[in-house]
């Protein structure tokens, strides 16, 4: 199978695991939910699971791949503020912790132009 085949597959996949460690584990995610928002931080946990798992079976499905990786692609942008609350949350962390935490900043945009790919590529197919 070619790799441009293979993206959204691994796009995916990797949204699948995502959704499925939220429910798994939703206590180290709960931490990282910002506290403006409204609710408890497990029914964002829950919630952001549930997304990412409809996400990830959009993308397999070619008839829905172009829309689900279109808004996986915001997904990413969204989920930004969680990810430096965590990062800022961490800067006491020992060193490979906050190192995680720092580095998964910058790793957002791959995966926001990854997604806009994927729906790029998605177009006309079946």
């Amino acid at each position: 199978m070619p790799r441009s085949e293979r993206s959204p597959l691994l796009l995916a996949g990797l949204l699948g695991a995502a959704g499925v460690a939220h429910f798994a584990s939703p206590r180290q995610f709960d931490a990282t939910i910002p506290r403006a928002l409204p609710g408890e931080p497990r029914t964002w946990t829950y919630a952001s699971g549930a997304v990412e798992l409809a996400l990830a079976a959009g993308i397999a499905l070619p008839r829905t791949r172009k829309t689900a990786a279109l808004a996986a692609a915001a997904f990413f942008v969204g989920v930004f503020p969680a990810n430096v609350k965590m990062a800022v949350d961490w800067r006491h962390r020992p060193t490979p912790q906050k190192a995680a935490a720092i580095g998964r900043l910058p790793l957002q945009l791959p995966l926001v132009l990854w997604a806009r790919s994927v729906a790029k590529n998605g177009e006309g197919r079946s």
